[in-house]
């Protein structure tokens, strides 16, 4: 039987000669045009350490498909550095490239019409981007992660990225000495990986190994060891079976592997954006979901992971734990994920658990349902009349997520970094960062430096931001973010002054400025939208093209 059911479009047949032609010239063999082509799309770079080390699984890849009768077929995707874009213009560019990774993959499967596809991504927006084209060309696909960071090591704690952000609030504040910052910036990041906490690249790991799309155990797996290599190779050697059973993306990716995905975030305490993108995923996908659905889950799902950033361990942490099937396992004993849903192996997801061992007692990275870090998730949906179309907030590790306060009025990021560094803002205080949503940034960028640097001088609980911009994985404390509608398009964030009391309260799940709405009308009524940041090039056809965050800032939302 013949598996290569689509590639044969361009490799069968006398008219097909020119384009066997080409074939040859790379050193195919006659026997190689009835072999299934499958597609590598290889994020390797040397601009991030997070997908630096993504060469060697590419190769593994390719030996995994070729050893399991198949031809490899590899191109590039592209990556920018979200922790070196922090903070600046080019951060922008961070949600933007989501985009272009999408359309690298589907343009690539569709264009050379591919039988199946392996992607390989490290950083954060290497995963939806690349779940994203999977979904629009709906060939047989595995995702590949390329693996999280070791822990660095300094005066007997444990580094990661975000504690080089937030020791910038504390040198700043005079809290830390600057033998002290210096050690930390240097030795925070040891080697290759994605930033090593329950941050973005690490939470949309775990979810697309729980969706189905991923090997499991993989999805925790530092990139410097060998067993993420073996996992490589492995997961091309399973993708070629799915090409012959053709089992695709849309048959894993349905509403229910989905709810699985997101009760897998709620358990482990993931990053605000994994909201943002699972919105874009279920649209790539034709999944019916809503930012409503996010609270729905939270409702009825505990989190049971002490992970960074709110908690105490980091990703390689929970791999010796047991990893994700480990708490997969205690969410399907306890009626949360749904055991029936297929998965790119061929096996249910019960099927996959039915021999996975619960975790040990002498671990205390996973605790058992009965007894849980929190009783529900930590990514609130909030709404009021700041956010009509919702709104997120990260609750975890906050003793009192409620706060009532002046508003401090920001239209930049820098700005409001600059005030936080000079020391003006003070506990009590809302900061206010608009004109930073998907339209209006353009791009949505994450603001880890401001909230970093609250947290490195001891404001993390006491000070609330609220941003129609995005927060990184990496932060924690009294911020909601993904703001809609977005200042840009007039929503009432616009219309914010400084000192106006708002009230964020994740009890009640109000976001609200308290100001009547007669003057909300008569602000509006001398409101005007500002022009746009970007006339030409990627940003503007973004700033043109991307829906609201409520619906995953898609490009592609025509109804």
């Amino acid at each position: 039987m013949s598996f290569n059911r689509r590639s044969k479009n361009i490799t069968e047949g006398v008219a097909r000669a020119p384009n066997r032609s080409m074939y040859y010239a790379m050193g195919y063999q006659e026997g190689d045009f009835s072999k299934p082509m499958v597609g590598i799309a290889n994020g390797h770079s040397t601009i991030t350490p997070c997908n630096s080390g993504l060469q060697k699984l590419a190769d593994a890849a390719i030996q995994g498909i070729e050893g399991a009768g198949a031809n490899a077929q590899v191109f590039g995707t592209p990556t920018i550095s979200d922790g070196m874009a922090m903070g600046t213009e080019g951060m922008k560019y961070s949600l933007v490239s989501r985009e272009v990774i999408s359309d690298c993959v589907e343009t690539c499967v569709g264009g050379q019409w591919m039988d199946g596809v392996v992607v390989i991504g490290g950083c954060d927006k290497n995963m939806p981007g690349g779940m994203m084209g999977m979904l629009r060309a709906n060939v047989p696909a595995i995702y590949v992660y390329g693996g999280t960071i070791l822990p660095g090591h300094y005066k007997g704690q444990d580094l990661n990225i975000v504690s080089v952000f937030e020791a910038v609030g504390q040198f700043s504040a005079g809290k830390m000495s600057e033998e002290d910052f210096c050690q930390i910036e240097r030795l925070a990041i040891p080697g290759s990986g994605s930033c090593g906490g329950m941050y973005t690249a690490n939470t949309m790991s775990s979810a697309f190994e729980a969706l189905g799309m991923s090997l499991p155990y993989s999805s925790t797996m530092a990139n410097v060891h060998d067993e993420k290599v073996a996992s490589a190779r492995e997961s091309a050697r399973v993708l070629v079976e799915a090409i012959k059973r053709d089992l695709k993306p849309r048959d894993i990716v349905t509403r229910k592997s989905i709810e699985n995905a997101v009760a897998v975030i709620m358990a482990t305490g993931g990053s605000t954006n994994a909201v943002l993108h699972f919105l874009a995923i279920a649209h790539a996908a034709g999944v019916e979901w809503s930012i409503d659905d996010f609270e729905r889950m939270r409702k009825k799902v505990p989190v049971l992971c002490d992970l960074k950033p709110s908690g105490k361990y980091l990703a390689v942490d929970l791999h010796k734990a047991g990893g994700i099937p480990a708490v997969m396992k205690l969410l399907l004993e306890a009626g949360l994920l749904h055991g029936d849903c297929m998965t790119i192996t061929g096996k249910t997801v019960a099927q996959t658990l039915a021999d996975v061992p619960e975790p040990t007692a002498d671990q205390d990275v996973i605790r058992p349902v009965s007894d849980p870090m929190y009783a529900e998730g930590h990514l609130a949906i909030l709404k009021g009349n700041l956010s009509p179309e919702g709104c997120v907030a990260k609750i975890t590790g906050l003793k009192n997520p409620v706060i009532t306060g002046p508003a401090r009025v920001f239209d930049d990021e820098q700005s409001a970094l600059a005030a936080i560094m000079a020391g003006r803002i003070q506990a009590g205080d809302v900061m206010v960062l608009r004109y930073l949503g998907p339209k209006g940034g353009p791009g949505m960028p994450e603001m880890l430096a401001p909230t970093g640097a609250l947290i490195g001088q001891g404001l993390g609980e006491s000070v609330g931001l609220v941003t129609d911009g995005r927060f990184s994985g990496g932060t924690w404390g009294m911020v909601v973010g993904h703001v809609a509608p977005e200042a840009y398009e007039g929503g009432n964030i616009a219309l914010v002054q400084e000192g106006d009391s708002i009230t964020i309260d994740a009890h009640t799940l109000t976001l609200q400025v308290n100001v009547d709405d007669d003057e909300l009308a008569r602000r509006r009524a001398a409101w005007k939208k500002p022009a746009p940041r970007y006339t030409r090039g990627v940003l503007a056809k973004f700033a043109n093209s991307a829906s609201s965050a409520s619906s995953g800032a898609v490009l592609d939302k025509f109804d």
